[in-house]
């Protein structure tokens, strides 16, 4: 059965044009005016763009399904107009062998959207030895980090990078040194001295950051920074892209939207890692997106049972849901044009998980049919309640955002119609 989406402005790489899409056998058969098909989805006012793809998304299967699971994790991302989100390897056990990577992807075959998965840089995330990447890298996995620590060591970072460019795969680090973040629960500054809240120094990422892109200088393979959220971290990847080192970077919304005097209310769910910044280095992270230093918008999509998020402060879990408010966000605070913004969302993040051809690639016939179709002016307000995902701990409760998917289709098939989930 064919499906049109009728009326809407197609937004890609190669530009915007008003046309209509027919999509029919899992791929995109015509784009152009006054097409029909069996079934018509009204896209009157909106944006058809190719689906976005989430670089940093915590699905918690394997071990913490209490919090969430990838057929939950999923459903959220296709309500936030993801057809591919990367599974973090932060798991219970971490995916740092081929038999979890095996687990995950037969789970995420099942999934309304795509779901790939990362692997781990080193055995149980623990920093001590390499994990086998390559017999993880034969199954598909094409990005590895710690995500949740920093490979602390200089030496094992210069042998995993070293190992990787033989793969032809990416490390993604999780930038933070251990003994200087260690202890902090926010951002170090004005406001941690005013709340008595142990803090996190913005050199605790930048310091690894500098490490890092010395690395790739160094051993030549390419390096992605994960969450960046310093103005410093952010001025020293602009610097080295235009150095010619083979760098890329991602921002969370949460790094581009809120500040630490959030952490005002001692509510945990704004406790983060990383930190959220002062309002200058939130301001760098948005200036990052506009002019290139930052290549792609990440969720860092991270759920918590609410018996976890609501203990003290100094104990909860870091972390924030972020799959169904990103693009709504990036619309509302980034001062971009809804070209960029996609752009942020898709092609450019699709590049970095090695997923071109499949996610992110140009609107025309012939092309996988993974798209997302949203209304860039309509208004609605955060209902934690009314989330995809099994979790709650989302920081934008009440917030009136504007921008909203209307459908999303994944692999031919409308997943989320009208705002409405299709199983």
């Amino acid at each position: 059965m064919s499906t049109v989406i009728k009326g809407g402005t197609v937004v890609d790489q190669t530009g915007e044009r008003t046309a209509d899409v027919v999509v029919d056998d899992g791929r995109i058969a015509a784009v152009g005016p006054d097409l029909t098909g069996d079934e018509v989805l009204d896209a009157s006012g909106c944006v058809v763009a190719p689906g976005f793809v989430d670089l940093h998304a915590h699905l918690r299967q394997p071990g913490a399904e209490e919090a969430e699971t990838i057929e939950t994790g999923s459903w959220a991302a296709v309500r936030g107009g993801f057809s591919a989100v990367v599974a973090m390897p932060n798991t219970n056990p971490p995916i740092d062998c081929a038999a979890v990577v095996q687990e995950v992807l037969a789970l995420g075959a099942k999934a309304p959207c795509d779901v790939y998965t990362s692997g781990a840089i080193t055995v149980g995330r623990k920093g001590d030895q390499l994990a086998p990447m390559a017999e993880m890298a034969a199954l598909g996995v094409r990005l590895f980090t710690d995500d949740g620590n920093g490979v602390q060591e200089a030496g094992l970072m210069r042998r995993a990078m070293e190992y990787a460019a033989g793969l032809g795969v990416i490390l993604a680090q999780h930038c933070e040194v251990d003994s200087l973040a260690a202890g902090g629960h926010m951002h170090e500054g004005e406001w941690s001295s005013r709340l008595g809240i142990p803090g996190v120094p913005a050199e605790a990422e930048e310091l690894m950051v500098m490490r890092d892109i010395a690395l790739s200088r160094f051993t030549g393979a390419p390096v992605h920074f994960q969450h960046l959220s310093t103005r410093g971290s952010i001025a020293m990847v602009r610097a080295a892209r235009q150095a010619g080192v083979e760098v890329t970077a991602e921002a969370a919304t949460h790094h581009f939207t809120l500040t630490d005097d959030a952490c005002a209310s001692y509510d945990p769910v704004f406790k983060v890692n990383p930190p959220l910044r002062p309002a200058d280095d939130r301001d760098a992270v948005r200036e990052g997106l506009a002019d290139g230093a930052v290549d792609a918008i990440a969720t860092d999509h991270a759920p918590h049972s609410p018996d976890a998020k609501e203990m003290p402060f100094d104990q909860a879990p870091p972390g924030m849901l972020g799959l169904e408010t990103a693009l709504a966000l990036a619309l509302t605070e980034l001062d971009l044009p809804i070209a960029e913004v996609v752009g942020l969302l898709s092609w450019r993040p699709a590049a970095i998980a090695g997923l071109k051809g499949i996610h992110g690639g140009p609107i025309e016939s012939g092309a996988p049919a993974n798209l997302c179709v949203f209304d860039p002016q309509e208004t609605w307000t955060v209902d934690p309640y009314d989330l995809a995902s099994r979790s709650r701990n989302t920081p934008y409760a009440g917030r009136q955002v504007r921008g909203r998917v209307r459908h999303t289709i994944v692999g031919g098939q409308a997943v989320l119609v009208d705002q409405e989930m299709r199983p």
